[in-house]
């Protein structure tokens, strides 16, 4: 796991306005994204946030500021996706990282600083693309307390299947549907099976539902039948982001029987534009959640002494619903939970451990989910499945008296992730935001 280094110092500064303190991006943290400029015919290419700018990697290559590594790793950084930087391993994404550190702190010289200063792109005047081109999508389900929230709907005598507590499971998700945070998208048809009803129905989702989530991409990856043991996983961790896994509820339910989720959850998927290093959540480590009984301890495979001790992140998470009343209204959206990742029974290293040991072979660029993060106490639930109480109990939005069962059309759900203790420098992701639009086709 990466250390504490000299880029984590709290009172480090940086020469550009507006780093010191911002909320998500001081200069401790320098998360990656791909964009251009807005209505500009260019060439999108990797960028470093940096309080509300972005320095333009390709520029910051052209300028040659760079030596070494670091100045390779910009090239990489400075095409179209960042899986030739994925793929490029820790020394370079380290290199980046420290060298771009040193060109924007406040000890750089007043030459270096004129220089990177025609490399910065105001985060206003910018759009995003996704951050790799993405071959595969996996989507892990390892929240315990959303798992037995979700299963008292499902099966209220019964909520936790049994493998749950002895391997993180996961299904594999649709990448052609992953977009951008801010895209919109059309409520899904499919087939339900209404309470009482003697046969389904083809109908848009009267069940559509948001699920907050952290997502990661692969670095390196590894060739097919070799595994990858816990504790080299990390090594194949390039950052994270935030992650929405949108689920049409019933359809999910009544097509999982016997198998995973396939038409319930591929319609869509968000993800963030930043994608936080994992050095840059080095000061944000945690342990990994104490198995009490009657939970089992992980198996060998899944289990390591320095995993145990900082193999969980503490990021700080909200969702929020900006409906067209609030809108209207001009009212801020409402909040409706706010939990923390460390609460995750498995981690970012065993989803990876688990996904290569039967000999599957990750690929640079790839997106792996966590699953729902949900938190043990009322109000860190991940979905409104959860807060609802699969629909019987609507939650109401304090900015408008709305009430929700589940998401209407024009509803934008907003995600937030941030990081923050004593004695560190605040730092986040940004936010993920979708809206929901009307359904299409024959029944619309």
């Amino acid at each position: 796991m990466d250390t504490l280094n000299h880029t984590h110092d709290p009172a480090a500064l940086s020469w550009v306005p507006g780093a010191q303190g911002h909320q998500d991006f001081p200069l401790q943290n320098l998360p990656v994204a791909v964009f251009r400029r807005q209505g500009e015919e260019e060439a999108f290419r990797g960028g470093m946030a940096i309080g509300d700018q972005i320095v333009d990697l390709a520029a910051l290559s052209s300028a040659r500021l760079l030596t070494g590594e670091a100045q390779h790793a910009c090239e990489l950084a400075a095409r179209p996706r960042l899986n030739a930087l994925m793929a490029a391993g820790q020394p370079a994404w380290r290199a980046l990282r420290h060298g771009v550190f040193d060109l924007l702190s406040s000890h750089a010289r007043e030459t270096t600083q004129a220089s990177v200063r025609a490399c910065l792109v105001p985060q206003q005047q910018a759009t995003y693309g996704l951050p790799s081109r993405i071959g595969d999508y996996t989507d892990f389900y390892t929240s315990i307390h959303h798992a037995r929230n979700v299963g008292r709907v499902i099966r209220p005598d019964d909520p936790l299947t049994p493998n749950f507590v002895w391997l993180p499971i996961a299904y594999h998700g649709r990448a052609s549907s992953v977009v951008i945070s801010g895209t919109p998208f059309k409520r899904p048809n499919g087939q339900a099976f209404p309470p009482g009803a003697r046969a389904p129905v083809f109908t848009p989702s009267t069940r559509l539902d948001y699920e907050l989530e952290m997502g990661f991409y692969i670095g390196p990856g590894n060739a097919q039948g070799n595994p990858v043991p816990l504790a080299q996983a990390e090594k194949q961790i390039f950052g994270m982001c935030l992650l929405n896994d949108w689920s049409a509820r019933d359809h999910q339910f009544w097509e999982m029987a016997p198998l995973g989720p396939f038409l319930g959850k591929n319609f869509c998927t968000s993800v963030s534009p930043w994608v936080v290093m994992m050095e840059a959540l080095a000061p944000f480590r945690a342990p990994v959640a104490d198995r009490l009984a009657p939970e089992p301890q992980p198996l060998p495979y899944l289990e390591h002494p320095v995993h145990r001790a900082a193999g969980g992140v503490d990021v700080q998470l909200t969702v929020s619903i900006d409906t067209e009343a609030t809108r209207a209204s001009g009212a801020k959206p409402s909040q409706v939970s706010r939990t923390s990742f460390r609460h995750q029974y498995w981690t970012v290293a065993q989803m990876v451990t688990q996904h290569t040991v039967g000999g599957c072979n990750l690929q640079s660029g790839d997106l792996i989910g966590t699953g729902t993060i949900s938190g043990p106490t009322p109000g860190e639930e991940g979905a409104i499945v959860e807060l609802s109480r699969g629909g019987t109990a609507p939650i109401t939005l304090s900015a408008t008296g709305e009430q929700r069962s589940f998401l209407h059309d024009g509803d934008t759900v907003i995600l937030r992730g941030w990081c923050e203790r004593q004695g560190a420098a605040r730092i986040g992701f940004g936010t993920c935001e979708g809206r929901v639009l009307p359904a299409s086709g024959p029944t619309a």
